[in-house]
């Protein structure tokens, strides 16, 4: 599958957790497309 790329603007609130998480092993771009494809999914239904 060939992959896009998108540009998000964060507030600082945001961008603080999310690296955070990057800190546990968890980075940005797979955060977020888990959460798009678990909401394109429940859409869905």
């Amino acid at each position: 599958m060939k992959m896009n790329r998108i540009n998000i603007q964060l507030p600082a609130t945001l961008k603080s957790k999310l690296e955070a998480q990057r800190k546990r092993g968890t980075t940005a771009a797979g955060l977020i497309r888990h959460l798009l494809e678990k909401h394109f999914q429940q859409s869905a239904k």
